[in-house]
């Protein structure tokens, strides 16, 4: 996998050609203005104006923004600005590092199958002051996990996500425990065993467990979690055509969990951490687990099988137990759990689920000094009833009365979340489905920088 993002960050340069944001209210002169207004370029947000020199090239660039300048507006520019080096000329200060940033994800392109060489890409001078080698590690997560989230699941199996783990954990000294097919049942991993049974062997389930710092008990430790179902059919609940195709993406939750565990131990926070992910494949054998199984859980719960496709919830469920082994003062899961969660907030903006209010209102404050959107979403206890089951201790699928599906699912994760520390939940789409200038179509990182602004702040190195 790719390790470092494009090359989209310049040390300054006198041949850099210089970006101008500009409002509605801006008073432009001289040839920009004739142009702009030749143009009928108005200083609106997004709008953007090549404006050529004397000899025909492009020497500037008026890209309109809105009076409260969000930097994430950046991002647009990295698909849309002729190659070579730009300057943004009026940047604030203040706002410098997370426009950077956002120009960096923007300029992620997925390519690894095209025969064909891609266009050259702009790139974009440090603005004065900002942690340039910060700004690259920032990127480089969100690219890593984008690209995998990309990568068709032919190429990024159980075994594909191991070898990323096992990349990581020696690029930074950590540790990494693979826990694979019927082993699983040995070390008490029974959910993930009997999700993943069913494919081929070369796929077989697993658990990767990354340990960093472990040595230093006297450090907080943070867990993270991260479901890894590499391809979903649904199981014998299978999907339909439309909902299955783009189930290479139902790996986006392990996507994040290690990106952002990367970024943590590169970033030499003051913690112990543990990457938790369950790599799964939910294919269809006479293996498969069926409607109606009752399942055995790491934590000694048992769960009726109503649907064979609310796997996720199942290998996170064991995950989450292991998590709790370790005692952890923080624990984040992250996941494409849901298509409920789609219908209450859309793609773009993920729901946080968690019973401390304290890290729920310091998480949002994270998300929008970095302009990583989430929405916290209740944890109503009304909807507990719907997981109850007359056979079993609860069911994976609740029942059709409670209707909010991403609610019932973060309720059912929370019967195994650990006891200590406090848990929250992240129900990402980790994809982009409209393709415009900085957005492509196809994975995206969702709130993993919202997370680290956050962790960054409460564990600094």
């Amino acid at each position: 996998m790719t390790a470092k993002p494009r090359d989209f960050l310049q040390l300054p340069t006198d041949q850099a050609r210089v970006v101008r944001l500009v409002d509605t209210q801006t008073a432009l002169t001289g040839a920009a203005a004739t142009w702009a207004k030749v143009n009928g370029f108005k200083g609106k947000p997004g709008q953007l104006l090549l404006v050529p020199g004397s000899d025909g090239e492009v020497a500037e660039a008026l890209f309109g923004v809105a009076k409260d300048f969000d930097p994430a507006a950046i991002r647009s520019l990295a698909g849309r600005l002729p190659d070579g080096d730009w300057k943004i000329d009026n940047l604030p200060s203040d706002k410098a590092e997370v426009a950077a940033i956002a120009f960096g994800v923007g300029s992620y392109v997925f390519d690894r199958y095209k025969s064909a060489e891609g266009k050259p890409r702009p790139r974009l001078v440090a603005p004065e002051g900002v942690d340039v080698a910060a700004i690259e590690r920032i990127v480089s997560a969100c690219h890593l996990t984008r690209e995998m989230v990309d990568t068709p699941a032919q190429d990024m199996g159980p075994l594909q996500l191991e070898t990323i783990a096992r990349e990581i954990a020696e690029e930074n000294g950590a540790t990494l425990k693979v826990t694979i097919g019927d082993q699983l049942l040995e070390d008490n991993y029974p959910a993930v065993h009997a999700v993943g049974r069913a494919a081929t062997p070369h796929r077989a389930p697993r658990v990767l467990e990354i340990g960093w710092n472990l040595d230093k008990t006297d450090w907080p430790l943070v867990a993270l979690v991260g479901k890894g179902v590499v391809f979903d059919t649904g199981g014998l609940d299978l999907k339909a055509a439309a909902g299955m195709r783009n189930m290479k993406k139902d790996m986006g939750g392990a996507a994040h969990a290690l990106s952002l565990g990367r970024l943590v131990m590169q970033s030499s926070l003051k913690v112990r951490l543990v990457v938790l992910v369950a790599a799964v494949e939910n294919a269809v054998s006479g293996d498969a687990f069926r409607p109606g199984d009752i399942l055995s859980s790491r934590k000694g719960l048992t769960i009726e099988i109503g649907n064979t496709d609310a796997e996720g919830r199942l290998i996170l469920a064991d995950v989450l137990a292991r998590a709790g082994e370790h005692e952890p003062d923080l624990t984040v899961d992250f996941a494409t759990l849901t298509g409920a969660a789609r219908v209450a907030l859309g793609p773009e903006v993920p729901p946080l689920y968690t019973a401390d209010d304290a890290l729920a209102e310091a998480v949002a404050a994270a998300s929008r000094a970095v302009s990583d959107p989430l929405w916290r979403m209740p944890l109503w206890s009304g909807y507990r009833a719907s997981l109850d089951s007359e056979i079993a201790d609860l069911r994976n699928d609740s029942a059709a009365w409670a209707q909010a599906g991403s609610v019932t699912a973060a309720l059912f994760l929370q019967n195994f979340a650990p006891a200590t520390g406090s848990w929250a939940h992240m129900d990402v789409f980790a994809w982009n489905p409209r393709n415009r200038p900085g957005f492509p179509e196809g994975g995206e990182a969702q709130t993993l920088r919202a997370w680290f602004h956050y962790l960054s702040g409460r564990y600094g190195a």
